[in-house]
């Protein structure tokens, strides 16, 4: 039987029809958490992102209802930028803050030229391993059930494009980084791997989407200013937030 569209107040309409929802995704959030607030809110089903953000990084979150849910593919091939930190001198199984930081190396060889010399070799066309703790599906399993299940997986590297990878400050063991690449492209991937080519270890500390295409997270939506937005458009003046 077909799922009945919810109940949803008349102004609601332009969503049902279809909109694009540019989010900026706090900390902590995962994005469905973000598409289910969505529906929450206008009790439109029909709502879905091109492009999950984990819940450790913020920024630029492109969401779609209605008849925009077809666009969905085209604005996940578009090339991405992040802006972000990478800590030096360790490693994480996950690349990344998800888990925790091990194989600590003494950073009293890495100058400050080392690290701007490094971005060379990962910017172009460069093969990119996948983290083994990722959402890529393998033979239909994904991989970081086989990854926390022990079991080894054949992870084949992939072609990415790192359009721009520019060292925007560098505080060791802290780095901040920005870059433009292709869509695929696995930027704690790339921290493990630039952490590795110096020879001391490296992960993903931080993360925001700030581009996607030409959608830049300048014009992008607040989760409160969005709840704000749709009590106003249904005559709720008194919502308590």
């Amino acid at each position: 039987s077909m799922k009945k569209q919810k109940e949803y107040h008349p102004s609601m309409q332009p969503y049902l029809d279809g909109q694009v929802i540019l989010f900026d995704k706090p900390l902590k959030w995962t994005s469905f958490d973000i598409i289910k607030k969505v529906r929450y809110q206008t009790r439109i089903a029909k709502v879905g992102h091109a492009g999950t953000l984990d819940p450790l990084a913020t920024g630029l979150l492109i969401v779609c209802t209605g008849k925009f849910t077809k666009q969905i593919n085209d604005y996940m091939g578009m090339e991405k930028e992040y802006t972000g930190t990478i800590t030096l001198g360790a490693t994480t199984p996950t690349f990344d803050l998800e888990s925790e930081p091990t194989n600590f190396i003494s950073l009293e060889n890495i100058t400050a030229q080392k690290v701007l010399d490094a971005t060379a070799q990962f910017t172009g066309a460069i093969m990119q391993m996948p983290p083994m703790h990722s959402a890529i599906k393998k033979d239909g399993q994904r991989l970081y059930y086989a990854a926390r299940s022990g079991e080894i997986v054949e992870i084949d590297p992939r072609p990415v494009t790192i359009y721009e990878f520019e060292i925007t400050n560098i505080e060791l063991p802290v780095v901040h980084f920005r870059v433009r690449c292709s869509t695929g492209t696995y930027i704690r991937s790339l921290a493990n791997d630039f952490g590795a080519a110096l020879g001391v270890g490296g992960y993903l500390s931080s993360l925001r989407r700030t581009k996607i295409g030409s959608f830049a997270v300048e014009d992008a939506m607040q989760i409160t200013a969005f709840e704000q937005h749709i009590a106003a458009l249904k005559g709720e003046t008194d919502t308590k937030l």
